[in-house]
Formats: structure tokens, sequence, C-alpha cells
């Protein structure tokens, strides 16, 4: 059994100021939590630990104490109980710091080039806790929802490509928060254009028409055959449709273009009879294995 005297313990309260006087703690502990764990009578006890999920910490003696949900006196006084239970010390002073907030972290995921988590002690603009992860993707959404620590309320923010109103409309992450960025839609252009592929709808309003599309695909070629091309659409069964697409009217002013929804499957000919063997099939298991073109 370990004593104090009692100049000892005044010595501890003068030097920690927190273990002798009840305190004033708002920030509860919780699991992901690094607290520091120090006994005045065994330093030998002292250890930096984080908390369990279900709000426990392996102690050195005293085994695990349940400490979540508690002030950081609340926890002295958890441990403090331990210590004398087991018989490990007679009179402990025990002083519980919460070295790391588990709270203080911002996990940002999704189209981010470096997903993770990022200590964010103090709101930041989401501009700001995306820079963190790299920025995004060229494949992200602009549409990006942030889940509020907690209430679990869903924020969502419109991240424009004009900086002015990126800026202008900033919505601020607090700690603890989740940030997501989904991936964009993607609609596919394949048959006799420049570089056939698939192509992300990465524009300030998510939308792209026929011939946007088949521009960024570096347009037609000259052996194409556009007024037999088609438009491949999935339905909502799953199931796809197959639409004859007027290109060579819309390329001519002849015919309004029109938008493409997100997986659409554009496909220009090369020539009538590679045409006749490019069935819907064919298409469909063409543009699964398309690339993704970055512009």
């Amino acid at each position: 059994m370990i004593r104090v005297s009692a100049l000892a313990a005044l010595i501890w309260c003068g030097v920690c100021g927190v273990c002798c006087w009840p305190q004033q703690d708002s920030l509860l502990i919780g699991p992901g939590d690094q607290v520091q764990v120090q006994v005045l009578e065994a330093p030998e006890l002292a250890q930096t630990v984080r908390v369990t999920d279900d709000g426990t910490v392996p102690l050195l003696l005293g085994g695990n104490v349940k400490i979540g949900g508690m002030s950081a006196a609340g926890a002295d006084a958890a441990i403090q109980q331990a210590l004398i239970a087991g018989g490990f010390v007679l009179n402990p002073h025990v002083n519980v710091t919460l070295v790391r907030s588990a709270t203080e972290n911002v996990s940002v995921m999704g189209q981010v080039h470096t997903p993770g988590s990022y200590f964010v002690s103090t709101p930041r603009s989401v501009v700001d806790v995306l820079a963190l992860a790299g920025g995004v993707t060229e494949l992200a959404d602009r549409n990006i929802m942030i889940e509020r620590h907690g209430t679990k309320e869903k924020v969502n923010y419109f991240l424009s490509n004009k900086p002015s109103e990126a800026f202008e409309k900033n919505v601020e992450v607090d700690p603890g928060d989740i940030v997501f960025v989904p991936k964009v839609d993607v609609v596919y252009v394949l048959g006799d254009v420049y570089r056939p592929g698939g192509y992300a709808m990465a524009t300030n309003n998510s939308k792209l028409t026929v011939l946007e599309a088949v521009t960024l695909a570096g347009s037609t070629q000259p052996s194409a055959v556009p007024s037999h091309a088609k438009l491949i659409r999935k339905e909502p069964d799953g199931s796809y449709v197959e639409i004859h697409l007027p290109l060579s009217d819309m390329q001519k002013g002849k015919r309004s273009d029109m938008a493409v929804a997100p997986d659409d499957i554009i496909y220009v000919p090369f020539s009538y009879i590679r045409n006749m063997g490019s069935g819907l099939t064919t298409l469909v298991s063409s543009a699964a294995s398309a690339s993704i073109y970055h512009y």
C-alpha cells in the first residue's frame, strides 16, 4: 500500500489545480478520445491511453474502468475508486487529462485525393477541409454532403466551378463532422470518335448535351456516319432502350441539341456495315469497360 502525506497532497493540488477541486468541464470523454492518467502516489502508473468503443480505459493497475460520458473530474473519481477497490493505492489522487478528443477530427470521404481523418479543433470552412484532403478529384460531384456530429443533420454544399460563388456560399465544418464527396455521373461516347470513352458530367450544373459530350470525345471522325448514331439509355428497371439519335442534323443546326442523362451511351457508327454489327448488348458491354477521360 502506498501512503501520501498531507503536504504532498497539497503540493499535488497546487501543481495540477484540478484534482482537489470540482471541475466544470463541458467536454465529456467519449470513445476514441486520448486521455492521460496520472497517480500522485504512484508515478509509475502514469499512462496515455485511448478510450475504447465501450467507453472504458485499460489501466496498468485496476483493470478496465468506464469513464465514457464523464467529465475529467468524474473520470478522476472513477479511477480512484478502482485503485482503492483493488487494494493498489490506499488514498490515491488521480488526475485525468483529455489529451485529444476524437471529435476534433473531421472525416473526409469519397472523391478527394487523400481521404481520411483530419485534426480540426475549431470550425473550418468546407473549402479549407477539402484542401486538407488534397482537393476534389476530376470525378467529384459538385454536390457535397456534410453530416453534423451528434445531430446527424445533413447539410448540402454546392462546390461551384466559379471561385466567387464557391467562397461566397461557403459552409463551416465543425469538429466531428463527416464530409462526403460523391462520384459524379458519367456519360459514354463510343464508336467513330477521336477519343471514345466515359466522360464525367462535371460542369457547373452537372449537365451535358449530346453535342457537348461528342465534343469532349474529340468530335466525330471523317469516316463516321453521325446520321445513324444511337443513344442507349438505362431505364429505371435496369433495362436498356435504344433511341435513334439525329446527330448529323444536330451538328448542322437542323435539330436542337438534347440533354443526356447519367450513364447514357452515345454510339457513332463507322459505316453502315459496322453499324449493323453493333447491337445494344455489345454497346452496353463496351461502355462498362470504357476509360474515364479527364478534361
